[in-house]
């Protein structure tokens, strides 16, 4: 059984929380360490966000359980009216997430009888003791910017085999089906790369750096192109002399690929291809007619495929 760096700390903080709470005599002190298994989270960011959203959100259901409980009583009834009043509003300002344990913090006021200041200021202790343990247990977060490198190191590498494999498999239809697979299977581990770059984001709270987020999402947008390419690729069956240029595009491309291309080179090799192809004669057969088309659409894609790199790097 693996136990993971977010469970450890939760069972650190908690236990933590539960003692500060009980060593200031709070009521219902135990409340403070739910309240902190409930907000450690997996990065700083989202950690300090639910902490905050939680202050909120007991500051609205105190009001609101005010308004009910001193106009109507401390009753079961009168706590379905605040539930009425106080879950819709906080799904509309966004506070959904403090919802059970603002509730739960109000149900003291229910027990009691009575919102003297005093409980009222016990409930907000609770509350600030345990998002304050979840937000200090995360301050310690793994750098894992090194693995998100590898990560792209990984999807260069593998970007280019799949580039030199088209090359190699043009006309070979069967072969380009193995290609798909390895295409989806690229995808897969591009697509949780970059949940690993997302959480490596929010783990910096002042950081507005997003670079390795948008690195794999634009290899994510190339893949879908590439996998759209390697459809037309498993119909097609050109004369040799017709995807040779084709060919020559995807072995430059795979030998040139690199973080730091901007595609300049690339775009205009595609660009005078595609004019040579535009002055080719029109095809006679219907069938040669369908393999240009088919061409010309690849070629389209691939531009795509190229572009989509170009912006990044402008954009960077």
């Amino acid at each position: 059984m693996k136990i993971g760096l977010r469970t450890i700390k939760t069972a650190v903080a908690a236990p933590v929380a539960l003692l500060l709470a009980t060593g200031i005599n709070l009521e219902s002190a135990s409340s403070a360490a739910i309240i902190t298994i409930l907000t450690v989270t997996n990065t700083k960011r989202s950690t300090a966000k639910t902490a905050l959203n939680r202050l909120f959100s007991l500051t609205l259901a105190t009001a609101i359980a005010a308004a009910c409980f001193l106009i109507l009583g401390f009753h079961p009834i009168t706590f379905g009216l605040y539930l009425l009043v106080f879950i819709p509003l906080s799904i509309r300002l966004g506070l959904s997430e403090g919802i059970a344990v603002s509730s739960v913090l109000i149900t003291h006021y229910l027990a009691a009888g009575e919102m003297p200041v005093s409980l009222i200021i016990n409930e907000y202790l609770l509350m600030i003791i345990g998002v304050s343990c979840a937000l200090a247990a995360n301050l310690y977060m793994p750098n894992t910017e090194k693995k998100i490198q590898e990560d792209q190191v990984v999807v260069e590498v593998s970007l280019k085999r799949m580039l030199e494999k088209m090359s190699a498999y043009l006309n070979q239809p069967a072969k380009e089906e193995l290609l798909r697979q390895e295409c989806l299977s690229l995808r897969g581990f591009v697509r949780q790369a970059q949940e690993r770059a997302q959480e490596f984001e929010e783990n910096h709270f002042f950081s507005g750096n997003s670079y390795y987020f948008e690195y794999f999402a634009m290899r994510r947008l190339q893949l879908k192109v590439l996998s759209d390419m390697l459809q037309i690729l498993n119909r097609l069956d050109a004369a040799a002399e017709d995807v040779q240029e084709l060919r020559e595009l995807f072995e430059f491309t795979a030998q040139t690929l690199a973080e730091d291309n901007d595609g300049a080179a690339i775009l205009e090799k595609i660009d005078e291809a595609d004019q040579r192809y535009q002055q080719k004669k029109l095809p006679e057969s219907r069938q040669a007619f369908e393999e240009r088309a088919m061409l010309f659409q690849l070629f389209q894609l691939f531009q795509d495929f190229i572009e989509i790199k170009a912006g990044f790097y402008r954009n960077k």
